[in-house]
């Protein structure tokens, strides 16, 4: 466990840094303001290709190995960046590798707890990636401000650490040699996502999950673009500090959601939903950074309390059904999708110049909508 939240906080923290030297990196080359969220989009693209075949892989392979394998492949990809490489085709390599890391990463806590402890075991892998997202976009925006290279280097080295500590996870159950063909992968992957949906709280949880991720990476772009222009501050720093916010207030609502909320209690986690859309349609009141700062620990704190208990009910109830990696690869395609129609709708509002402050009213109003619209489902007692 010490080696996985190792390697998931050293790979967290680099993929939080990288964001924000990408976009400086997109700026440097001239691109149009408006092609900042599409790097995002290269990434979800890879997720979205990989889907189908990434949980076989976490099922059939060492997790350890695996996750080793994708931190070099993210290197290569931040690498690529700081060679002044095409950042959207390097942004796209970096998203290759965390589409193969996550479902091992998710996929290994039910080889390493038992289903009443993976509630607190999420939690504290939560917090380790909430730590890593605290310190990872501080020290985005500051190497930023200081040198795009020295910054993309700096995050090669700890997707390099990230490397180090999976290879100190040992092999916790052998791993399955099968052939793995395209078709097969395909029809196996159609009818795994057929097994879950079919289940009431993983559907809700599934759908929880999507529009959480895909409102969570729009926002970060929203923040970005927010700070210059309602703050009138232009440097990388703040927008690093109030995404540190947000990762320190999920970090206390995770633990919250440990306490509270039971792996067979989902629906206690989605009035917390609600919550964050309408902490994010607080966002235009805030004139000066003490106010921003508590709008984004309070999205934060929301955030973490529905989050992490979704997460667990999808893993346990995916460890027994298709299995950990299928699982986890399944809620990656559903996140990601909704990722990328998020991400286009928030590029194609930047395109067309709406004002920042009605793009988050917008936003905050469609996420509480969504996530009232999960409140109503019902799950019926014994269809879990």
């Amino acid at each position: 466990m010490l080696a996985t939240l190792g390697t998931q906080f050293f790979s967290a923290v680099s993929d939080n840094a990288l964001i924000f030297a990408a976009l400086a990196l997109v700026r440097q080359a001239q691109y149009p303001a408006w092609t900042g969220p599409l790097l995002q989009e290269f990434f979800i693209g890879t997720y979205i290709l990989l889907a189908p075949w990434v949980g076989t892989l976490a099922n059939v392979q060492s997790k350890g190995r695996i996750m080793l394998m994708s931190n070099v492949v993210k290197a290569a990809g931040s690498l690529g960046m700081c060679l002044h490489l095409n950042p959207f085709v390097c942004y796209a390599v970096v998203g290759a590798g965390a589409a193969v890391y996550s479902p091992a990463k998710y996929g290994i806590l039910p080889e390493l707890v038992r289903g009443e402890h993976l509630v607190e075991a999420n939690g504290i892998l939560e917090s380790a990636t909430i730590a890593a997202i605290l310190i990872g976009s501080i020290m985005g925006g500051m190497l930023t401000d200081w040198s795009i290279e020295g910054a993309t280097s700096a995050i090669a080295a700890g997707y390099g650490l990230a490397a180090l500590a999976a290879a100190l996870i040992p092999y916790l159950v052998s791993a399955r040699r099968q052939r793995v063909s395209s078709r097969g992968s395909l029809e196996n992957f159609a009818a795994q996502t057929r097994t879950l949906w079919r289940k009431p709280d993983v559907r809700i949880a599934l759908l929880g999950t999507s529009l959480f991720w895909g409102a969570g990476a729009a926002l970060r772009f929203l923040v970005i673009a927010w700070v210059p222009e309602a703050l009138h501050i232009g440097n990388n720093r703040i927008a690093g500090f109030l995404t540190g916010m947000v990762a320190a207030g999920i970090a206390a609502g995770a633990a919250l959601a440990a306490k509270f909320v039971g792996i067979d209690q989902p629906k206690r986690a989605l009035p917390a939903g609600v919550l964050i859309g309408i902490g994010v349609c607080l966002l235009p009141l805030a004139h000066s950074l003490p106010p921003a700062f508590a709008i984004m620990a309070w999205v934060g704190i929301t955030s973490g309390y529905f989050v992490v208990p979704l997460d667990a009910i999808l893993q346990k109830r995916g460890a027994e059904s298709v299995g950990a990696g299928p699982a986890v690869a399944i809620q990656n395609l559903f996140e990601n999708v909704v990722m990328l129609i998020l991400i286009g709708g928030y590029t194609a509002v930047g395109y067309i110049h709406f004002p920042i402050n009605d793009v988050a009213l917008g936003f905050g109003i469609f996420l509480a909508v969504g996530m009232s619209t999960l409140m109503l489902q019902r799950i019926p007692r014994g269809h879990r």
